[in-house]
């Protein structure tokens, strides 16, 4: 048999090693059984690839033929160092060879699982190796028999003998005889999967076929398609220096290292990331990684192939694999970089955890991340914390200035990751205060920030200092601080206050949703009347105009507010205003030229009449808001806290109040009208709408001031009656007004009696008193008793009054209160003067008031006349009497006399002939009726 390889001498030199060194058998043995039962266990498929390309093979073919497996490729023949290679074990045939990816000569040991008899077939020639046949030479050796009846298997590789066999088409096959119980549809099956990987883990396949189906790998650029699958490629390539190749000897003279990253991608070029993998070198290890691209490395590995082995060698292919990998992720679509940012978790392998170290460290320097003036390191960039911020936003930051700032993405956790620097909203808005921009950047800027406004809870709220650009190149903190622009109606109104340029009045430059949502307000009249700082400048305004300042800009800018509106606030009754003598003055010390007022007011009131020109300029009711007097002024506080609006005797008037005012009305400037003036000042009031409606406020200021301070015929309204009140006509004078009696009443002039307190009774007392006054007995009566209840209810105190030395009589004459006494029963009147007796009301509490005897304590005597007891009930008068007022007839009897005489002992002694006199419980009359009602009286 042709052996070209020269098989038989490397038989024997095995042979003969084994039989010299009883120990060398066992060690080979041993490496091979390691080898098949460690590293490359269900390894066949791959290895075999691998060798192929290796051997610059293009095309690999997959196929059962007679139940034998065999594996084809079209790369280099066999040669006389790759035979020996193959059976040295340890040896490699490609340790010369710069280009080649092969580690170690060991690759083929992975057929051994599934094949014990492997043969390779070249259009060189032929070589096979055998466990049969290796058994037959090692019986012949005694020190190897002995140990190999101790093993299940001979060392398979380390014997090889030539074979005569026709080679493929390809060039080169390997052919595997399975072992008993081997599947070979399985291994197909197995093929079949591994190929995509294979074709791209090998660089010079491009084409495996298994059992009839073709796996092709088409280059595109940096893009290749394996199969279905598309991927991204990025390389790199060196060499490593000779401190560096702390490799095992086999691969010493090795110093190419190369680098492939293989990220899949979709038809549109964007990355699909792989999460889970293992790093290839350039199959697959057991090496686990967790990165979205795939490792394809001449990593160093332990002889099993299924580690890597530390050392500089690594260290160095690791450098590489990350400068490969920045350009990677610079290859793929900017949009699309962060999904290739290692993501944080804990290390699937040793090498996968300082693989994260190494990656993140050299993306974090390199220029990548996509940025609207251009790329940035993520060391030097920024990003917006601002969801839903788009692209458009953050290059119109670039335009400002902030140019660090990446493109928004929807996941900023990579961004963390690489140590991206966060702009939150409340920073972002800080750094706007800076740049100085025209209306339509900012006008832009706000456009922007509205979608994320509307849909991001709290960021309005982060929102509210936002900067405003005003007039001038100015900017104003936070739109809740600014008015937006007035349309053409109103900026002749708003205008000439935008002008003033009151610190903290702002008139924004441009209008847009945005700051109306964040607390900007329309430049309404109103609400620019309310600001603090137009408050402030008025309160201020006196002051700045005796300082020498012109106050006409500011009166005028407000008047023309307040014209708008037709009220202002309290506090714009402060405004400077100039006098006819062009004095500033403040506006309610102020009246107009024509005022209604003007007639009515005190000589020594401090009121100036105003310029006459600006008064015939400025609408009148404008001026009379600012507090400028014409007629009354109503004040109007809905929930006052205190007596703080400058209303005279305001204080004493809350003290006096049972609760507080819950809403305060009331008319201003009532102490500044003559004592004299009053009848034209209530009528003023009267024509007054608001004003006439303050005055019967319940409780109110207006009618308590007026009914103590207001004059009228030089006396206060209570001094007089109604004139309408004719029943209390004898006691009280009419009002000396013709003015409206609703009013009149509401002020405290009578409309009949009543004793409100100390000094009405006082008065009263007095009147009663006066013997020129002509009250009729029914007056008299209603007025002791209109006193007595007032001391009776709590409102006067007895002691308190000064009490009158005459009284009114029942007889309407003044008697003096010596003989004077309070009638507290009917029937001593018939032995009392009338001009002596005192009535009304309650008779004990009149008799305390006036300080007066009773009558009933004043008269005793006894009846001095026979008389017949009769039953109440048998009188027809008096049941008629009883029926006719409602009430019952009285139980017991009344004595009746035809004469009743009594024998007096008090006041005075004397006979006296009575109608009706009471003897202790019993009652004596001559008229029955008189007395019942005596009776029902008592």
């Amino acid at each position: 048999m042709n052996d070209p390889f020269d098989t038989a001498a490397l038989r024997a030199a095995v042979l003969r090693s084994w039989a010299d060194s009883p120990t060398r058998f066992r060690e080979d043995a041993n490496a091979e059984e390691d080898l098949v039962l460690g590293g490359y266990a269900d390894a066949w498929f791959v290895e075999l690839a691998q060798n192929a390309a290796d051997a610059g093979a293009r095309r690999v073919r997959v196929a059962v033929v007679d139940g034998e497996l065999r594996v084809a490729n079209d790369g280099a023949p066999l040669t006389a160092d790759g035979v020996a290679a193959l059976a040295s074990l340890r040896a490699s045939a490609k340790r010369d060879d710069e280009g080649s990816v092969g580690r170690f000569g060991v690759g083929f040991a992975a057929v051994l699982p599934i094949s014990a008899e492997p043969r390779i077939v070249s259009t060189s020639g032929g070589v096979a190796f055998s466990a049969a046949r290796t058994r037959e030479e090692v019986a012949e050796i005694p020190v190897a028999a002995a140990e190999l009846a101790r093993r299940d298997e001979p060392p398979v590789l380390r014997l090889v003998w030539p074979t005569d066999e026709e080679p493929p088409a390809e060039g080169t096959e390997v052919r595997l005889p399975l072992r008993p119980g081997v599947d070979a549809q399985q291994l197909v099956e197995q093929a079949a999967a591994l190929a995509p990987d294979l074709l791209l883990a090998l660089r010079g396949l491009t084409e495996i076929e298994v059992a009839g189906t073709v796996v092709r790998r088409v280059d595109d650029g940096d893009v290749v398609t394996v199969g279905d699958r598309r991927w991204r490629l990025a390389r790199a390539a060196g060499e490593l220096a000779d401190t560096d190749r702390d490799r095992a000897a086999e691969q010493r003279t090795r110093a190419r290292w190369t680098v492939t990253w293989a990220l899949p991608v979709d038809a549109e070029g964007r990355p699909v990331p792989l999460g889970e993998d293992v790093a290839h070198a350039p199959t697959a290890t057991t090496e686990r990684l967790a990165l979205p691209a795939r490792l394809i490395a001449s990593l160093p590995l332990e002889a099993d192939r299924r580690r890597v082995r530390p050392g500089r060698a690594l260290d160095v292919v690791l450098e590489g694999a990350v400068a490969a990998y920045v350009d990677l992720v610079a290859a793929t679509p900017p949009e699309h970089r962060l999904t290739l940012v290692p993501e944080a978790g804990f290390p699937r392998s040793p090498l996968d955890g300082r693989l994260h170290e190494l990656l993140l460290a050299g993306l974090r320097t390199a220029a990548w991340l996509p940025a609207p003036r251009g790329e940035l390191a993520p060391g030097r960039a920024e990003w917006l914390d601002v969801p839903g911020a788009s692209p458009r936003l953050v290059e119109l930051l670039a335009d400002a200035g902030l140019d660090r700032i990446v493109t928004p993405v929807a996941d900023p956790a990579p961004l963390t990751e690489l140590g991206v620097r966060r702009i939150g909203p409340a920073e972002l808005v800080e750094r706007l205060f800076g740049p100085e921009q025209p209306l339509a950047w900012w006008a832009e800027l706000y456009t922007e920030l509205t979608g994320p406004a509307e849909a991001v809870p709290g960021l309005v709220e982060d929102l509210r200092a936002l900067p405003v650009p005003l007039a001038g190149d100015r900017v104003a903190a936070g739109p809740a601080t600014v008015f937006l622009p007035p349309d053409e109606h109103d900026a002749p109104v708003v205008g000439p206050l935008a002008r003033l340029g009151l610190p903290g009045l702002h008139v924004a430059a441009l209008a847009h949703p945005l700051l109306e949502r964040l607390g900007a307000r329309p430049a309404e009249a109103s609400a620019l009347l309310a600001h603090p700082a137009l408050v402030e400048a008025v309160e201020r305004s006196l002051d700045d105009a005796e300082a020498g300042l012109d106050p006409l800009p500011l009166a005028e800018a407000v008047l023309a507010l307040v014209e708008r509106t037709g009220e202002a606030p309290e506090a714009f009754r402060a405004l400077a205003l100039p006098d006819e003598d062009g004095r500033p003055a403040r506006a309610d010390e102020l009246m107009l030229p024509d005022a209604a007022l003007r007639p009515l007011l005190a000589d020594d009131v401090p009121i100036d009449v105003i310029d006459p020109e600006l008064a015939a300029r400025v609408p009148r009711a404008a001026l009379v808001a600012v507090g400028v007097l014409d007629g009354f002024t109503v004040v109007v506080d809905e929930e006052p806290t205190g007596p703080d609006h400058d209303l005279d005797g305001e204080d004493e008037w809350w003290d006096a109040a049972d609760e507080p005012p819950a809403r305060l009305v009331a008319v201003r400037d009532l102490d500044l009208v003559a004592d004299d003036a009053w009848p034209g000042a209530l009528a003023l009031i009267a024509d007054d709408r608001d004003a006439r409606a303050a005055v019967f406020v319940p409780g109110g200021y207006t009618a308590w001031w007026l009914s103590r301070h207001a004059r009228l015929g030089g006396r206060r309204p209570d001094h007089w009656r109604l004139a309408s009140a004719h029943e209390i006509a004898g006691l009280y004078d009419a009002v000396p007004a013709d003015l409206d009696e609703e009013l009149l009443a509401a002020i405290g002039v009578r409309s009949g009696l009543v004793v409100a307190d100390r000094e009405s009774a006082d008065d009263l007392l007095d009147r009663l008193a006066d013997p020129t006054r002509t009250p009729d007995a029914a007056l008299t009566s209603a007025a002791h008793a209109a006193l007595a209840e007032a001391v009776a209810a709590g409102r006067v105190a007895a002691d308190d009054l000064a009490l009158p030395d005459r009284v009114r009589a029942l007889d309407g004459s003044v008697v003096d209160v010596e003989v004077a006494v309070v009638l507290d029963e009917p029937w001593p009147a018939a032995v009392l003067p009338a001009g002596e007796l005192v009535i009304g009301g309650d008779p004990q509490a009149l008799a305390e008031l006036l300080d007066l005897p009773l009558a009933t304590d004043v008269v005793a005597g006894a009846v001095d006349s026979t008389g017949t007891p009769t039953p109440w009930r048998a009188l027809a008068e008096v049941v008629v009497t009883c029926d006719t007022l409602g009430v019952e007839v009285p139980e017991g009897e009344l004595v009746l006399h035809d004469e009743l005489w009594v024998q007096l002992t008090r006041p005075e002694p004397a006979r006296r002939r009575v109608p009706v006199w009471r003897d202790g419980a019993t009652w004596h009359a001559e008229d029955p009726v008189r007395a019942l009602l005596a009776l029902l009286a008592a």
